[in-house]
C-alpha cells in the first residue's frame, strides 16, 4: 500500500473536517484497486497539490504516468472532462479516468513548472500561448460561466457592503459592470479556469503542459487574472508595480491573441474577487498574520491598478 505524505492528510483534514479524514483512510485502498485494475505498478515518489493525491506509476507495455486521485468536490468533477476535449494539445494526456473515484491515469510531466522561470515576459508569453491553445470548442456537459453571472454580482455587492477594505467605490463598480457586460455573451470554449504558472509543468512530448484545469466554458481572456493574481508576490516587489501590471497585461494579450481590454476587465474583476476573498477566508499562500495582510491590502491596490487602466 502507498503511504499519504503527511502534509498532504493535514491539509486536508484541516479542509474537509471528518469527510476528509474518512477519505483519507480509504485512499490507499482506492489507489491499490485503481493500480490492479489498469495494470501499472508504483513507480516513485508519491506527491500531492492542493486536493489530489499524485501516484508515479509505469507499466512496461506503455511507460511512465501518474494517477491522480482528488477528494470528491464539485471544483473537481470536469477536470478529465477537459482532459479528454484537449487530447493532449496543450495538455497532459488522459489515459483512464474512474469518475465515481473523482480518479485518472495521466500522461506523466516533470515537477518543474512554469513559476520557476525567472524570465517574467518569457512566464507570461508561455501561459498566454497555452491559453490559445487550450480555447477549444466546449463539450455541452461542462458548465458556463455565463450562468455564474447573477451569483458574482451578489458576492461582489454583499463584499463589498460588510468587509473592510481600501478599494474605492468605482472600483467595486467596474468588476460589476464586467460581470454584466462581459459575463452573459461569453463564447462557447472551453478555459482552463485555473491557468497560473504553478499549474503549467515541463513536459517530454512538448515543453510545457498545462495541468488541474477545472474545465469551464467561457471567455478565453477570463485566465488572464488567474495568472496575474498568482504574480501577486512578483509584482508586489517590483519597482514600479503598476508599469509591471500593465506588461504583465500586454505580454499575456498578445501570446494569448486577444483583446487586451478584455484581459484586462476580466483581471481586474479577479482582483476585486480576490482581494474580499482573502478577508474572508485568507489565501493558500497565507491563511493570516502579516503576509495575508500584506496580500490583502496589494489586492485593493491591485484591483485600483486595472480599473486605471481602463
Amino acid at each position: 500500500m502507498i503511504g499519504i505524505p503527511e502534509a498532504f492528510a493535514r491539509a486536508t483534514v484541516a479542509r474537509e473536517g471528518e469527510p476528509g479524514a474518512a477519505w483519507l483512510a480509504e485512499l490507499p485502498r482506492i489507489v491499490d484497486e485503481l493500480l490492479e485494475r489498469w495494470g501499472y505498478s508504483p513507480d516513485g515518489e508519491v506527491t500531492h497539490g492542493g486536493v489530489g493525491l499524485i501516484v508515479p506509476v509505469r507499466r512496461p507495455a506503455t511507460g511512465p504516468a501518474v494517477l491522480k486521485v482528488s477528494f470528491p468536490h464539485p471544483g473537481n468533477v470536469h477536470e478529465p472532462d477537459a482532459f479528454a476535449a484537449w487530447c493532449g494539445r496543450g495538455a497532459v494526456r488522459l489515459h483512464e479516468r474512474d469518475d465515481p473515484r473523482f480518479a485518472m491515469l495521466l500522461e506523466r510531466a516533470h515537477h518543474a513548472t512554469l513559476a520557476e522561470l525567472p524570465d517574467a515576459d518569457q512566464l507570461v508569453t508561455v501561459a498566454g500561448r497555452l491559453n490559445h491553445r487550450l480555447a477549444v470548442p466546449a463539450p455541452p456537459e461542462l458548465p458556463r460561466l455565463s450562468e455564474r453571472t447573477d451569483t458574482w454580482e451578489r458576492e461582489l455587492r454583499r463584499d463589498a457592503a460588510e468587509l473592510a477594505h481600501t478599494m474605492p467605490a468605482s472600483v467595486v463598480a467596474a468588476a460589476v459592470a464586467t460581470v454584466r457586460e462581459l459575463g452573459p455573451g461569453q463564447p462557447d470554449t472551453l478555459v482552463h479556469g485555473d491557468l497560473h504558472a504553478r499549474n503549467i509543468l515541463r513536459a517530454d512530448r512538448e515543453p510545457w503542459l498545462a495541468v488541474d484545469p477545472k474545465g469551464y466554458v467561457g471567455d478565453p481572456a477570463y485566465d488572464a487574472g488567474t495568472l496575474l493574481k498568482s504574480r501577486a508576490l512578483t509584482l508586489i516587489g517590483a519597482d514600479d508595480p503598476r508599469r509591471a501590471v500593465r506588461r504583465v497585461l500586454d505580454v499575456f494579450a498578445e501570446a494569448a491573441e486577444l483583446d487586451r481590454e478584455r484581459v484586462r476587465r476580466w483581471s481586474q474583476f479577479h482582483a476585486v474577487q480576490a482581494a474580499f476573498w482573502g478577508r474572508r477566508h485568507g489565501f493558500r499562500v497565507a491563511r493570516n498574520g502579516p503576509q495575508l495582510d500584506l496580500l490583502t491590502v496589494f489586492a485593493d491596490r491591485l484591483a485600483e491598478f486595472l480599473t486605471e487602466g481602463s
